[in-house]
This record gives C-alpha cells, structure tokens and sequence, in this order.
C-alpha cells in the first residue's frame, strides 16, 4: 500500500495504466482463491439458506439503512452525493473474500454468494438511486461494467479453477501446477493492493478538498457495518466462520467495480469518481485492521479449534 500511494504520487502519468492492469491482477487473486475450494463444497454451499439469507440481509436491508442515515449529512453536492451512493450501496465480490479468509471467515460460503450479491446489486442499485436522488439522477447506472466485472472477476477464474481442479484430480502434472498456483495467494493480495492504490492515488490527489468531506463518512461505516454484520450473524444463527464472513461482506463495499460507472457519468458529475476511488483508499485500511478484530468480536467458541487459514 505504501509502494503503491509513493509511485501513485510520483508517477502520476502512470496512473491510466495501472488501472488497466487492477482486473487482470484481481482475476488471477480469485482464480488462486477458487482454487482453494473444491467445486464439490462450492455447490453444496449453495444450498447453505441461513449463510445466504443473512448475506443478503445486511447488504440490502441493513446497509441501506446505514447510508439513509449518513446521507442526511453528507454535503449537498450532487456528484459527492452520487458517488458515495454508488460505492456504498453495492457490496463486495472480489478481495472481500480473501480479507475474510485471513480473519478466519468462510471463504466457501463467500465464494458460493457472489454470483448472487454481484446480480442483486446490478437489479437493486437503479432502485437504490431513485429512492435516494429521484428519478433524474437513476439512469446513470448501465449494466455493461457489471456484465464485464461478472465475467473477468468470477466466470473465468472460477471456470480455470475448476479445470485446474480437474487437471490435478488425474495427473501428477495438474497437482503441480494447482500447488504452485495456491502458493502465490499472498504475492497476488500483495501486488492487488500495490496495483490498486498507485493507480487511483492519481485520481484523487486533485480533489483532496472536494472529497476529504466524505472521509469520516467511510471511516465510520465499517465501524457501523462490524457491530451490524454481527447482529445479524447472531439473529440467523450463524456459526464463527459463517458470522465473521457476514460481518466481511457488510463492510467491504465493490468501488473497483462501479469505478467504471463513476467514470462514466457527465463532466457536471466528475468528482463522483475521485469520490469513489477515496472510499478504496480508506476500505483498504480497514479490511488490514479488519483482519484483526473481527476474530476478536466473533471470537472461536470455548472447545473449538482456530480456524486454519490456508
């Protein structure tokens, strides 16, 4: 994070780039993730109703209710407003599931859920926008960047993870190649976080006034979303790995996927994307502290070992 913000700042010109390379390197962080989960435990996860139940609770019922409250007070200007909606308002598919692998979260039942947290945001967030900005402002959103995030963060790498699965079931060759690829999970999360500040660090440097309004916004909300994501795991039931993988997904918000979508919106609403780029910035720096106090706010209970994180 720190290589990332230096050469974001000193390298500016670098910035366009970088940016391209953020899906690559997410998709093969996935690809190593999916890896990890034979696809047998991956489809019997689905059928896991309570875990998906209250993933879909605190993403769509919760959280919305958290960002009406902090919208009340956000500054009147449409293009911080617009951006602060579009980030908050659509939860995580990406590296969401390796920080909560690293906290001992559920990664099987996260995998299983991203398909269907990444559809429902595509149908709810035009409802979201009319219901917050009113009918003038909800047609900014388009399909195409989510179709595209769906197909290089989760169709191709979880179909390669298969084959790779697959390939290592019948040959020597294939165990080779699916162990080496498994080693690399933390040079990939290395590189991601590396990848992504450097690029976007450019974006907001020529709006730190504009955007630094928003900053307390962000910073309060995983706060929020840590007590709200564990209340809810508590109401359903949840097991420890179940319940700190809700209380990931609650807090982690998709800015690397609606980031197009900010960029896409006219020049009267251009800050919405420096607006969007500030919320990763800050999301990063919790998901490190994340790391270590989820397991602390849903500890292992007495007579169970810890989790094993591979």
């Amino acid at each position: 994070m720190a290589a990332g913000g230096l050469v974001g700042w000193a390298v500016p010109a670098a910035g366009p780039g970088l940016a391209h390379a953020v899906n690559p390197v997410l998709g093969a962080l996935l690809y190593v993730t999916f890896l990890q989960v034979p696809a047998a435990e991956l489809l019997r996860s689905l059928r896991d109703g309570r875990f998906l139940s209250a993933t879909l609770v605190v993403n769509f019922i919760v959280v919305p209710g958290v960002v009406a409250a902090t919208f009340v007070v956000l500054p009147t200007g449409q293009a911080l407003r617009i951006g602060v909606l579009l980030v908050l308002l659509t939860p995580c598919v990406d590296y969401v599931i390796v920080f909560s692998g690293l906290a001992g979260g559920s990664n099987r039942r996260l995998l299983a859920a991203t398909p269907l947290l990444l559809v429902a945001q595509m149908l709810l967030l035009p409802v979201f926008l009319y219901l917050f900005l009113g009918s003038d402002l909800a047609g900014v959103v388009e399909i195409g960047p989510f179709v595209e995030a769906f197909l290089v963060l989760v169709v191709i790498p979880l179909a390669l993870a298969w084959a790779t699965q697959g390939w290592a079931a019948r040959a020597p060759a294939g165990r080779t190649v699916a162990a080496a690829a498994s080693s690399t999970m933390v040079p990939l999360m290395a590189a991601t976080l590396l990848v992504v500040v450097a690029s976007q660090v450019p974006k907001v440097r020529g709006h730190l006034g504009d955007v630094a309004a928003v900053i307390p916004c962000y910073a309060a909300f995983p706060v929020v979303m840590a007590f709200a994501g564990w209340a809810v795991a508590r109401v359903f039931r949840l097991d420890v790995p179940a319940a700190r993988a809700v209380v990931f997904s609650g807090a982690t918000r998709n800015s690397l996927v609606v980031l197009p979508l900010a960029l896409a919106l006219p020049d009267r609403l251009a800050l919405a994307a420096a607006v969007v780029v500030t919320q990763t910035l800050v999301e990063v720096l919790g998901m490190v502290v994340y790391v270590r106090l989820v397991p602390r706010l849903v500890p292992e209970r007495t007579g169970t070992p810890p989790p094993v994180v591979v």
